[in-house]
């Protein structure tokens, strides 16, 4: 590890920490030779230490040295990041956890708040959020270009507005952060053991270069990458619990209730599925910035960053679909009401195949001036055009995401049993008087395609002014303000193309799928990570079958000739003809002013950061909204609804805020920091409620019947901070803190549910002919079943030559469960400690590294109350751990990342209307990595992720209401990395 040695005068050392507190460019956290220079022209040489331990240095000092709580990740060294993924390595941070997509740390959580609560900015720039979202995807984002990682967990007038939990800064590589030429390039292999369907090894190259020309004056900085992960991941699934549902008189000895209060809440499972998805994964990052000093003191910066991921994903799926009232045969009901053993006939089982290909592509493209006026004046001005945007439709041959559902209704009963193990059992006793299904006797249940890109954009002008103070013998450093203008259009539409292909097995076409279609497997391989899973699973088999075979045969067959332009297939997601669209866009003036201070009080140096931000904002929206016409059965298990055409709708909020702040920072002892922080910070309510207009559900079962209106006049929620931390720097490297934070929060948005019903939406449902049908089947002594139902209500001439069963004018109107989301006058309070030790053991190369967070809140979900609520996700604790060897060209570091249970968020898929929550369980992963430097120039690498085989699991209101668990295996990587 390369070290070169300096001596700073006081007035060098004070000047890095001035310049080093902005936040475009925190000198202080970069790895340069030389730094700029004071007004006299004097070098200022820093230390310049790579690896392990120099990152962990940098990072120390940025957060000694800043205003307020800022933590920090720096690179160890050019195109080298502690982590190759920009998530993975900001969970190193005291507070923060990450959520996971596709065994990757994908979003983060500060302090307890989620994605949607913190702002990521690109050098200072406020960015987009992934997609019709405000949460932006950092694994889509390269490591090699990043130069600094800059947590700010404390509020800052200067800083954009968004970030109520936190605002992460990602400060890329510049030229003339460190001048004359460099150049690294990498090269490694990826081996996921998970992997079936792609290749064992795939590839991932980058490179790094930069320069600077003409005595420094021009400077270049470029980094590309590209990465290929193929990978599998296996899940068991459900999708939703019911409460309180319909039950059958039965006899005592077919049911077990457990429960304290016989009539206390009890809870369905909805379905059970399991499922197989092959995934292959591309990214591409590129990232140009071109620098000109046409005089001293004057900087312009152009820079332009795009990213694009692409994502295929083959699935293949198998479970059981439930309904309730007279289906329900036999159950077992534990203390909680939650039903672990379940008998239940009717509906079908069915066989999947999905296919969908995910493209997500950013850009980012500004320019920044700055001038130097005088050794009292600084300007900035800066501009940046940013986007980004996610498409499920990018197979080139779909043109959507589509799901093929095959299967067969002809079963005498389901068996659902979780009495034991860690997945749940799903077991189908079939007409046939087996328990397997024989290909012949597979139908065509639907098949259904959707398109539903989204895109964010921001335009944002920032004018930034600094006075330093030189002139009045005050205790006054210096006095910044600026004035912004930020204007973000976030868009978005859904097509779906509706149930193609003989909804529901209505009718039946199980002629058009030979035998050979289908390829039997067991399930002695699958999701045996967990107890109960691989060999042990029921059902011990499934069936696979190609996509596209299914889909070729099915528009051979079921034409607008054979069925009726109505029932046609199709796998248009456009086929109808009528796409929702959703527009909101937010105009954001502001201005801010901000003040430094320095001062002694007892002979203690004391430092003030004060100031105050103005924001102004307008939320235009606008929406295609689709009138409902009305409500068919077209099968036992499927319900649809149809639609007028679209109608476009017009709405707009606005509202306005203060958000001031102060930070006091005091230098107890030449080693020992103390802090106090207050101040006011924002996050804007999610875009999925603030468009405005109504959304009906298209598949409404009954028990499941909704629609959601948006709200553009929603508030954005506002915190008000308060951090205490005591921070003992007792080596150049080592430290030790401990903090205590607190966050009240009001304008919490709570959605309110209330039952409506609509003129001319009439329901089958307890109609007089339903419960005529119900009526005769009792008759006969037998059950009724939603299957026996319909198949009555059809026998009785109330469907229509396609089987599909209209409402009438006298049926009864629909009962609808409406949501629409408010501000309510209630304040949220979070608080936490947070506790961090960083040692090295002197001249040894052994270091170590803990953190951990403890956050608790009086906003919790209530399990036992079926009242709809708000609460705050993503709180729980969180700690970290590393160890590393780094010497004589060998560094070795092995991390270990925990996080508590958690509650993801309010709603299930298929869940009852009183959205009941989804909890992840804790998670604990262990990664490591082994660096060798063969000479000054090259090292080769070794990376494991996931080396304790770490899985993915959630469930609902208790541990017993299964919702997921997720199966992908450990990850390797063997590489070599070039530097000069």
């Amino acid at each position: 590890m390369n070290t070169k040695i300096f001596k700073q005068s006081p007035l060098a050392a004070s000047l890095a920490l001035l310049l080093g507190s902005t936040i475009s460019a925190p000198l202080m956290a970069q790895q340069t030779d030389v730094q700029a220079a004071p007004a006299d022209g004097s070098e200022v040489e820093v230390i310049q230490i790579q690896g392990i331990r120099g990152s962990l240095m940098r990072s120390m000092d940025l957060k000694r040295a800043s205003y307020g709580v800022v933590d920090a990740i720096s690179a160890e060294e050019m195109g080298k990041f502690p982590d190759t993924n920009l998530a993975e390595s900001l969970q190193r941070i005291t507070g923060v956890s990450v959520s996971r997509s596709n065994g990757e740390g994908s979003q983060i959580t500060v302090r307890g708040f989620g994605p949607d609560f913190n702002l990521i900015t690109l050098n200072g720039r406020q960015m987009p959020g992934t997609g019709f979202t405000r949460s932006y995807n950092l694994e889509n984002l390269s490591s090699e270009g990043v130069q600094t990682l800059e947590l700010h967990k404390t509020a800052r007038a200067e800083n954009p507005s968004g970030g109520l939990g936190a605002t992460v800064n990602i400060i890329t590589t510049k030229p003339f952060t460190n001048p004359g030429q460099h150049f690294s390039v990498s090269g490694k292999g990826i081996h996921d053991t998970s992997v079936e369907a792609g290749n064992r090894i795939t590839p991932e190259l980058a490179a790094v270069y930069s320069n600077t020309f003409a005595d420094d004056r021009i400077g270049i900085a470029l980094s590309i990458s590209s990465q290929r992960r193929d990978f599998q991941r296996q899940e068991a699934n459900i999708q939703g619990w019911q409460a309180n549902v319909a039950l059958p008189d039965l006899d005592a000895s077919e049911v077990v209730d457990n429960r304290a209060d016989p009539d206390g809440n009890y809870f369905f499972p909805k379905d059970m599925n399991y499922s197989i998805s092959d995934l292959q994964r591309e990214r591409t990052n590129g990232q140009l910035t071109l620098q000109f000093k046409p005089v001293e003191g004057v900087v312009a910066t152009l820079d332009y960053t795009a990213s694009k991921a692409i994502t295929g994903e083959e699935t293949v799926g198998w479970g059981i679909w439930n309904e309730y009232g007279g289906n329900i045969n036999a159950y077992e009901l534990d203390e909680n009401g939650t039903a672990v053993y379940a008998d239940i006939s009717g509906n079908d089982g069915s066989f999947t195949a999905s296919r969908t290909t995910t493209e997500v592509k950013a850009r980012s493209l500004g320019v920044n001036l700055k001038w130097d006026i005088t050794d009292s004046w600084r300007v900035s001005l800066d501009y940046h055009d940013s986007s980004n945007e996610t498409d499920n439709g990018a197979d080139a041959g779909l043109g959507s995401s589509g799901q093929v559902i095959l299967g067969s209704p002809e079963l005498i009963t389901k068996i659902y049993d979780y009495r034991s193990g860690e997945i749940p059992h799903a077991e189908i006793l079939w007409n046939n008087g087996t328990n397997e299904l024989t290909p012949g006797e597979i139908d065509s249940n639907f098949s259904q395609f959707t398109r539903s890109p989204g895109k964010s954009e921001i335009q944002q002008l920032q004018f930034d002014a600094t006075w330093i103070n030189s002139s009045w013998d005050i205790p006054l450093v210096d006095i910044r303000f600026g004035l912004a203008r930020t204007e973000q259009k976030m868009s978005g539409y859904t097509a779906w193309s509706g149930l193609r292909g003989g909804a529901g097995f209505n009718p039946s076409y199980t002629q058009i799928f030979p035998d050979s279609m289908f390829v039997r497997h067991d399930t002695s391989g699958l999701l045996d990570a967990f107890d109960g899973g691989g060999a042990d699973l029921s059902p011990h088999y499934y069936y696979t079958f190609d996509f596209d075979e299914a889909v070729a045969r099915q528009l051979a067959y079921i034409t607008a000739d054979a069925v009726g332009t109505d029932n046609a297939y199709s796998i248009d997601p456009f086929y109808d003809g009528i796409d929702s669209t959703s527009l909101v866009e937010e105009n954001t003036n502001a201005a801010y002013i901000q003040s430094q201070w320095e001062f002694d009080i007892a002979g203690f140096m004391v430092q003030l950061n004060a100031g105050v931000r103005y924001e102004e904002t307008e939320v235009p929206s606008s929406a295609t909204v689709r009138a409902p016409l009305e409500v068919n059965w077209v099968s036992a298990s499927e319900w649809i609804t149809t639609y007028d055409s679209a109608q476009p709708a017009d709405f707009t909020g606005k509202y306005d805020l203060f958000l001031p702040m102060f930070d006091l920072k005091v230098d107890v002892t030449d080693d020992l920091v103390a802090r106090l922080s207050w101040g006011k910070s924002i996050t804007r309510a999610p875009l999925g409620i603030l468009q405005g207009g109504r959304s009906f559900s298209g598949s409404p079962k009954p028990g499941s019947r909704t629609v959601s209106e948006g709200n553009t006049s929603l508030l954005p929620y506002e915190s008000t901070n308060l951090d205490l931390s005591l921070e003992y720097y007792y080596d150049e490297s080592s430290y030790a803190s401990i903090g205590y934070f607190r966050k009240s929060v009001e304008n919490f948005i709570s959605t309110v549910l209330s039952e409506e019903t609509y003129d001319g939406l009439h329901d089958v449902y307890n109609s007089p002919r339903y419960l005529a049908a119900i009526e005769q089947i009792e008759g006969r002594g037998e059950q009724a079943t939603s299957s026996a139902i319909y198949d009555q209500m059809v026998a009785n001439g109330d469907a229509d030559a396609n089987g599909v069963i209209h409402p009438l004018s006298s049926d009864p109107l629909i009962v609808w469960t409406l949501s629409k989301p408010r501000n309510i006058n209630d304040t949220k309070t979070v608080d936490g400690f947070e506790i961090a030790l960083q040692h090295v053991f002197g001249a040894s190369g052994f270091g170590v590294g803990a953190n951990a967070t403890f956050v608790d809140g009086d906003n919790i979900f209530d399990n036992e109350s079926l009242e709809v609520q708000t609460p705050l996700v993503g709180i729980s604790d969180s700690a970290n751990f590393q160890a590393f060897y780094e010497k004589d060209g060998l560094s070795v570091k092995v991390t270990y990342a925990w996080r508590d249970s958690y509650l993801i968020g309010v709603g299930q898929s298929q869940g009852s209307s009183d959205a009941p929550p989804q909890y992840a369980k804790a998670f604990g992963q262990w990664d490591m990595s082994v660096n060798y430097d063969i000479d000054e120039h090259l090292t080769v690498f070794f990376e494991g992720v996931n080396l304790n085989d770490e899985t993915e699991q959630g469930y609902g209101r208790y541990q017993e209401q299964f919702l997921f668990a997720r199966q992908y295996g450990p990850r390797y990587t063997l590489g070599a990395r070039l530097t000069f």
